[in-house]
């Protein structure tokens, strides 16, 4: 069995057991984190949302949290001597599937 969440602006496809990496979310290691915004649920029984499952609820363990990579954000204008330099490093939860509830 297999579902499709929203989290972070973005669409997961998640399975039990599986590890995912998605945008912060609020929690220490250990906690349990629910994710009631499920768009699809597969496997034997198909449910399609509209646009949720009604009911349909995704639990997870949060495994850390963490920072990506550091990226550089640099702009410049050619000829203005106008020049820009950013550092960004993006926060994430790593989180691991418990269940699929429905």
């Amino acid at each position: 069995m297999y579902a499709i969440i929203e989290t972070g602006g973005k669409q997961i496809k998640v399975e039990k057991g599986q590890e995912i990496i998605i945008e912060k979310v609020a929690g220490e290691a250990k906690d349990v984190v629910t994710f009631d915004k499920v768009l699809f649920v597969g496997g034997e029984d198909v449910k399609v949302g509209a646009p949720f499952v009604e009911g349909a609820t995704v639990t997870a363990k949060v495994v850390n949290q963490g920072r990506g990579k550091k990226i550089t954000v640099f702009k410049y204008k050619a000829k203005k001597n106008y020049k820009r330099k950013q550092g960004h490093r993006q926060p994430f939860t790593k989180l691991v599937i418990d269940g699929i509830n429905l």
